[in-house]
Order: C-alpha cells, then sequence, then structure tokens
C-alpha cells in the first residue's frame, strides 16, 4: 500500500457507494473522516479499514437534512486536527410520491441535503485545499442529469445542478491545483432503492443497465485525478446519456413522463 498524507471526508459512507469509496482510499492509504447518519455502522467500517490498511478513520454521525450538519462536520475535523483534502459528497436520495402531496419538510431536507450541503462541503473545505496547493472533490451526480425530467421528481433537476456546478467550480479552481468532478453512475448495485422503497420497480430493470458501486468508484477516482470534470462511469450509461441529451425537449418531456423508476406504481 502507498501511504499518501492525505485525508478524505466522505458523507454517506456506511453504505453503497460511500462506502466503496471509503474502501477504495483506505486501500491506497488516505485517512478517512467517515459521515453519515447511522453511528454503528460508521464505526465498524472505520475499525475494518483501520485494521486492514493501518490508516487513521475518524467518523462523525450527522443527517446532512440538517442545515447546521455541515459547520458541525467541519468544527469536528478542526477539533481532531484533520485537514480535508478529499472530498466525497455522496449522501443522497430521491423522493418518490406526488410532489403536491409531499409535505414541504421532506421536499426541504431534499434540497438541503443534495444541494445547500453539496454547495456548503465544497465551500468549507476550499480553503485549506488552496492554501496546501492540492485537492480533489467528487459530486456524486447521476445519470438523470442527462436525463429527461421525472413526473413529480426534484431529483433529476438536483442531479442537474450538481453536474453543473461541479463543472464551474472546476474550471475556477483546476489552475489551483484543485480538481472537481462530477460522477455520474447509473442504476448501482446498493441499498439506495431499498430505502426509497423502490426495490420491486428496479429489480424489474435489465441486467446490463447495472453496475457494481466498486466499478463506480475506480471510474470515479481515475476521472479525478486525471483532471476530468464529468464522468459517466460503464460504457451502457454513457451510450445512454450520449444518446438522450439530443432529444427535443418536448420528446424529452414525455419520455421522462413514461419511464420513471423512482415513482410510486412502477416505471
Amino acid at each position: 500500500m502507498t501511504t499518501t498524507n492525505h485525508t478524505a471526508l466522505v458523507t454517506g459512507a456506511s453504505a453503497g457507494i460511500g462506502a466503496a469509496f471509503a474502501r477504495h482510499l483506505a486501500a491506497n492509504g488516505y485517512s478517512l473522516l467517515l459521515v453519515a447518519r447511522r453511528e454503528e455502522r460508521l464505526k465498524e467500517l472505520a475499525a475494518e479499514l483501520s485494521a486492514q490498511h493501518g490508516v487513521r478513520c475518524d467518523v462523525f454521525a450527522a443527517d446532512l437534512n440538517d442545515p447546521a450538519a455541515p459547520a458541525s462536520i467541519m468544527a469536528f475535523a478542526e477539533s481532531r486536527g484533520i485537514a480535508i483534502d478529499v472530498l466525497i459528497n455522496n449522501a443522497g436520495l430521491s423522493g418518490k410520491t406526488a410532489f403536491a402531496d409531499t409535505p414541504w419538510p421532506k421536499l426541504a431536507a431534499e434540497i438541503q441535503l443534495m444541494v445547500t450541503a453539496v454547495t456548503e462541503l465544497c465551500h468549507r473545505v476550499l480553503p485549506g485545499m488552496l492554501a496546501r496547493g492540492w485537492g480533489r472533490i467528487v459530486n456524486l451526480s447521476s445519470l438523470a442529469a442527462f436525463s429527461p425530467p421525472g413526473e413529480s421528481l426534484l431529483y433529476t433537476g438536483i442531479k442537474r445542478y450538481v453536474l453543473d456546478i461541479s463543472q464551474s467550480l472546476d474550471m475556477e479552481l483546476k489552475p489551483q491545483g484543485v480538481h472537481v468532478t462530477a460522477l455520474c453512475p447509473g442504476f448501482t448495485r446498493s441499498e439506495f432503492h431499498d430505502t426509497m422503497g423502490t426495490r420491486d420497480v428496479a429489480d424489474k430493470l435489465p441486467g446490463m443497465l447495472w453496475q457494481d458501486a466498486e466499478e463506480v468508484v475506480q471510474e470515479g477516482w481515475d476521472a479525478v485525478m486525471k483532471g476530468k470534470p464529468v464522468c459517466v462511469p460503464g460504457a451502457v450509461n454513457k451510450l445512454v446519456a450520449s444518446s438522450v441529451r439530443p432529444l427535443p425537449v418536448k420528446w424529452q418531456y414525455q419520455l421522462g413522463k413514461r419511464m420513471n423508476p423512482f415513482k410510486e406504481g412502477g416505471a
């Protein structure tokens, strides 16, 4: 193992792509600050990675739906003398009920988690990265950012925002040694659909559409290290992304209305 002097902050680290990023980074000698709501799972993962790879693993239980969470995470890091060199903004979810029927606090939490917290964490880690002249940020967008809008979903618009802001930040920061990549996976084998209650719908999708979290992480990490501002992992996802974007807006509208794996009642 090649050790580094760098530390990575990974949100949503207790499962799925977040846990896969934690394992990948630990195997490459990065110290870790793991963040998620489930403290016990974070502690189990931290113990596993410290034992396997001899790296420092700190944990901080936080719900990024809480507007105070990003500041609390950074205050914890400062109190432990942790300098954040790598940020993996992974935490996310998707609503699946009609917009008009969803209580506003639930919608606000979705925006807080995947728009405000993502943006705030980027802003909060940048002073240290810029002072050191080196940093890497991976923001989890989605293949949905290239796809037609989904009925009742904030998700596609949110992920398009993450795609755009990541590219904008990369333009600004790359000359100063900080790379920013929007990682845009398609269907990934993880607990995401179980958490969202859409497992039955997701399981009906063809196997060729699915990737393992480890594959997604490998391509995403390679992309940010090479300075690529956008990464769509997997040949099928690349084909989908390139084929959907040129469609006329009215076609995208109709396609998005009919194909929505997160909507209650099916795709």
